[in-house]
């Protein structure tokens, strides 16, 4: 039987860890494993892409977890398709090496649209009134019908929030167990996230991530069990997407732009919300790293911006226009301005000055709404039934550029010859997947 490859990408995953993952570490006993060199922002939706396309956001144009569409004035938050990664993908280029193979994408963040043959990726439905139902987008289409009625709807609300738990991983591995079985993808790309959440919440070295780390484990153990048990011969990858680093402090840029004149607010019923036609310059935040967006890209103002953060407490760089190629973000879709956090801080979207003046949204969990990423939302108090004001009670973050050996991620592989050992740029892994498939 020909080999499959498998891949599974794990945020947060690091080589201290797999002292405690003895099932993740037998299905991988015999082969070889290497450091990764993350790219810069080391964050879901970009790793993601870096990885698939084996190039940078200056060329994907993938520039964080979300978007800011400057002639419509219009942030997008977690929503997009896949026809936003401007490059060719794994499941783009299989096809030229033998047009029967086949691929399988099961939760990486861009999925819905690619090109992979077979796809599960969640697509809940909004509705009118702010709620959602619970649905996944699936390639063939009616195979989340049959998802649905074998194990019941994805757990969305244990996938990200203050419930966020194994269950979900859980589901994405026990789905992807029977996708594979049905479908027998060449190439099955998947994507298990749960350690992210209590790394961020109560940092990496906690109890609750430790008991996070051995959890995942056995959903990884499970969904080998299964994979193996329906066809014998598989190349196994295992490749971290980033690593959570401790943090002890938090930037605001939004207020230090609006205490510079520079970003304007409009009062609404539940509070200030921003106005980004209005303002000059304001951030759209993402963990360790945020894009300014200057108005009309004004020289002065981003001269200004640049003045205002130098030197900042938690800020380590400040990169502007064609400065943003030094960390490979010299794209159109990057902010004006870049800022950087320092390995032990990170950055909170908030813009308003008295928290009795914080939008709504705020308070709730709403990753849609919030024109920034807001890990807060772990905390959320059961008493209030809304999640506190306080930033400062995240412990891990992630996104700036690697200071440290523990700062790197891991590739781990079940083929003996296949990584030599020294470390490997992310975007290195994608040639390393297809070059599985030239060999065979």
């Amino acid at each position: 039987m020909a080999s499959k490859v498998i891949l599974l990408t794990v945020p947060a995953l690091r080589v201290s860890d797999l002292k405690n993952m003895p099932r993740l570490k037998s299905l991988v006993d015999q082969g070889s494993q290497a450091r990764i060199q993350h790219s810069f922002p080391a964050v879901t939706w970009p790793a993601q892409a870096n990885l698939l396309t084996g190039q940078t956001p200056e060329q994907h144009g993938v520039i964080a977890n979300g978007f800011y569409w400057r002639e419509e004035k219009r942030v997008e938050m977690w929503t997009a398709w896949n026809e936003v990664i401007e490059s060719p993908q794994i499941w783009d280029r299989l096809p030229q090496i033998d047009p029967n193979l086949k691929s399988a994408a099961w939760f990486p963040m861009l999925s819905k649209g690619c090109g992979a043959d077979y796809v599960c990726m969640p697509a809940p439905i909004h509705q009118e009134d702010g709620s959602e139902d619970l649905w996944c987008y699936t390639k063939p289409q009616p195979f989340y019908g049959e998802l649905l009625e074998s194990m019941g709807h994805f757990p969305l609300q244990h996938f990200w929030g203050p419930m966020a738990n194994i269950q979900s991983s859980q589901w994405i591995a026990d789905s992807a167990a029977l996708a594979f079985e049905r479908y027998q993808p060449d190439f099955f790309y998947i994507y298990l996230p749960h350690l992210d959440y209590a790394a961020q919440k109560t940092g990496p070295d906690s109890p609750a991530a430790l008991t996070a780390v051995e959890e995942l484990d056995q959903v990884i153990g499970g969904l080998a069990e299964k994979i193996l048990a329906a066809h014998e011969s598989v190349t196994w990858l295992v490749a971290s997407e980033y690593v959570i680093t401790p943090v002890d402090h938090v930037s605001y840029p939004n207020r230090i732009l609006r205490e510079a004149g520079l970003l304007q607010v409009r009062q609404q019923d539940d509070g200030e919300h921003l106005d980004l036609a209005g303002s000059a310059a304001w951030a759209m935040v993402d963990h360790q790293f945020s894009h300014v967006f200057v108005k009309d890209s004004e020289p002065a103002i981003i001269d200004r911006v640049k003045d205002l953060f130098q030197g900042e407490a938690g800020i380590g760089q400040v990169l502007a226009l064609q400065e943003r190629q030094q960390l490979q973000m010299n794209h159109e879709r990057s902010g004006e301005v870049i800022l950087v956090s320092t390995p032990n801080s990170w950055q909170a979207y908030y813009w308003w000055l008295d928290d009795a003046r914080a939008p709504g949204f705020a308070r709730t969990v709403d990753i849609h709404r919030k024109p920034g990423y807001d890990p807060v939302e772990l905390h959320f108090d059961r008493e209030t039934k809304s999640i506190p004001l306080d930033a400062s009670l995240v412990r891990g973050s992630h996104g700036a550029p690697a200071v440290s050996l523990e700062q790197q991620g891991v590739v781990l592989s079940s083929c003996p010859d296949l990584l030599t050992g020294d470390p490997i740029a992310e975007t290195d892994l994608c040639d390393l997947v297809l070059g599985l498939f030239r060999q065979a």
